[in-house]
Parts: C-alpha cells; structure tokens; sequence
C-alpha cells in the first residue's frame, strides 16, 4: 500500500466524501446557476459544505505531503549512515590485510552509485587477484572487474583523489593483458591521472609512490619498448631515475615507513644511480618492515637479496 493510501486510511472524512484531494464545485443545481450564501460576514460562491470539505482536504494533502518529505530526508540519513557503518569495516578488514573478507563484504555492495564504496571495491578485487591462491583465470576476470568498479567511481565522483588513483592503478594493471602496445599507449592517461589524485590530496603518499613508479618504469624501459613508443607517439612517454627518487622520498617524507615497496624502491633507485651506500640503508629498512601482507613477504625476500648480492660482489 502506497504512503498516500495509508494516511487516508486514518483520516476522519464523513461518509460519502471521496478518498483525495478535491476542488470544491463551482456549480449548483442542475441549471447550472451560480448560488450565493453568506458565511459569518465572508461572501462564498457555491456550496459551503464543499468549499469547507476542499478546505480540509487540501491541508491533509499538505499534511501528507509534509510527512512525505520527513521521512524521505530520514530515509536518506539512514542510508547515509548505513554506508559509512559499511566503509569503518570495509576499513578495518584492510588494515587487517583480510583481502577476502573484504572482498566478500563489498561485493554486496557491487551495484551501489557510492563513489567511496565503489573505489574500495576496485582496490579489494585487485587485492584478491594479487594472491598468491588466486588462478590466472581468476585473476583476468578480478583485473577487468576492478577497473569497471574504478571507472564507475571516477564517472560518480571526478574530484575524489582515490577514484582517480585507483582508475589509474587498474587501467596499468589490464594493459598486462592487452599488450605492450596498449600499455604504453595508455601511459599518458595513467600519469594525467596519477597527477591528478596528487593534485587532489598532495598527502597521499601512495599516489605520490605510484608517480614515482611511473617514472621508474619508463626510466629503465627497454630499447625494444621505446621504438614502439615512438611509433604511437610523436613524444614518447619518458623519464629518469633522479624523477624517480624525487617522489619516493617526496611520499617517505608525507608517511614515513607507509608502504614497504617504496623503501625497496628507494634502495633499487639508488642502485640503478650506483650509490651502493644509500642502496643498502633502505633495502634494509625494506628487509626488516614488519611482513603484514603477501606482498611484504615477497619485499622482505627481494630486498635480502639484493642486499647479499651487491656485498657479495663488494
């Protein structure tokens, strides 16, 4: 039963008086003359019982129109606090590095309009799909459903850093699939994007980590890379190392310790520019952060490596 029809059902009307709102008759009679009466010293045309029906009903269409509008707004405040209830454990379960859980949390959610439910949601399918578990299938299809979730959060909210981070991040990740022509050819929408979610919070330092992984990327791209670069554009995407450190130690400085890859890139990035010293004092920060994730644990062996590597050859 609509909210219309239940007002009305609790309405004193007298017998015979229809269900809603009605104009008062401008006629009388079956002549159609117009009839006059006095009303306490007021002039009214027509009939009084109708004129004082119509008055009744037209303020308890009001009345009804007023409760409408209450519970509409109380609607929309519970709603609200429903998916703020939703993102404090979506947020929890991430620190906790409970990748599947959150996953199986948020996926109930997968068909919200919310931008900040939505970019959780890419950041969560990629998570899962990084797992070690994880099928190459499986992966595929996770890759591609976090960049559809980014591209919804971005096309509800175009002035939210993440959704433009994390837009980035997966557009990057499908370009593993699509080749290197496509990767390459996507570069420069990668980096708009990264710059973007920079600009928009200029303390996220895993933004300002992934710019700095842009331009590592294309400081050590390969010979072979870079001709078909120059094939797709007429100034190929380019950079250096020295760009490189600039923003790694930029996002160490925003959140020291925060992410364990861009210490193990501070290191490599002072490898490639062969200061060994440097190199080795923060692969071995990265050695010893605390293992939270997979991907720590994958750090933590890379970084060891490196680190006997070079003494070896010292």
């Amino acid at each position: 039963m609509s909210l219309a029809a239940r007002l009305w059902r609790f309405l004193p009307l007298r017998r015979g008086a229809a269900p809603g709102p009605r104009l008062p008759a401008g006629t009388s009679g079956s002549r159609g003359h117009c009839g006059r009466c006095r009303f306490r010293g007021f002039e009214v045309m027509g009939n009084p019982g109708t004129f004082k029906r119509g008055l009744l009903l037209s303020a308890l269409s009001y009345w009804g129109f007023e409760t409408y509008h209450v519970i509409s707004q109380a609607a929309v405040v519970h709603a609200a606090a429903k998916v703020e209830e939703i993102l404090e454990q979506a947020d929890y379960l991430y620190e906790s590095g409970e990748t599947e859980k959150l996953y199986q949390l948020l996926t109930q959610y997968k068909e919200s309009e919310d931008a900040e439910l939505l970019w959780r949601l890419a950041r969560a399918s990629r998570d899962v799909a990084q797992l070690s578990r994880t099928s190459e299938e499986e992966k595929k299809l996770l890759v591609y459903e976090a960049l559809e979730y980014a591209k919804r959060a971005l096309q509800k909210n175009e002035s939210h850093f993440a959704a433009h981070k994390w837009y980035a991040i997966c557009l990057s990740d499908v370009g593993d699939y699509e080749g290197i022509k496509a990767k390459i050819a996507n570069a420069y929408i990668i980096k708009e994007h990264f710059e973007k979610a920079i600009e928009l919070n200029p303390k996220d330092a895993t933004s300002i980590h992934l710019m700095g992984i842009w331009c590592y990327t294309f400081a050590e791209m390969p010979w072979y890379q870079r001709r078909i670069a120059e094939m797709l554009f007429a100034t190929p995407p380019s950079s250096t190392y020295e760009k490189a450190l600039g923003y790694f130690h930029r996002a160490e400085q925003v959140d020291p310790n925060f992410y364990s890859k861009n210490l193990l890139l501070l290191g490599k990035t002072y490898l490639k520019l062969h200061n060994k010293k440097l190199a080795a004092f923060w692969l071995m920060k990265a050695k010893d952060y605390p293992a939270h994730t997979e991907e720590d644990k994958q750090i933590q062996t890379e970084a060891a490596q490196l680190l006997t590597s070079f003494s070896e050859k010292n």
